[in-house]
């Protein structure tokens, strides 16, 4: 991965629960952190097959690689909400994650 590849800037957010002083839980979105990353829409043929493989893909998201990141997690780039439906370790390198995602509406 060229780092001139990663040109986009993108906020992962964790979902987080935790009670306020009356014991109501408090549900909400907390940013995990921001990097470069890069963001590429699916078209064509490439958006069919994704479908075939996974229900609703919209876009594939580049990122250097970062352990901790989950599916349970989203990510935000230039106002468009993006769930994590997989998280893949490009050839078990420990380098580079990819992410395909789906927007939210």
């Amino acid at each position: 991965m060229k780092a001139g590849d990663l040109d986009q800037r993108v906020t992962v957010e964790r979902y987080t629960s935790t009670e306020d002083e009356l014991g109501q839980p408090i549900e909400s979105w907390a940013p995990l952190f921001t990097c470069w990353a890069a963001v590429e829409p699916l078209t064509g043929r490439e958006f069919i097959a994704a479908q075939a493989a996974q229900s609703e893909v919209t876009a594939r998201i580049r990122m250097r690689f970062r352990p901790w990141m989950t599916s349970q997690d989203r990510v935000i780039h230039g106002g468009t909400t993006y769930g994590i439906e997989s998280v893949i370790d490009v050839r078990s390198e420990h380098r580079e994650l990819v992410l395909m995602c789906k927007a939210l509406g």
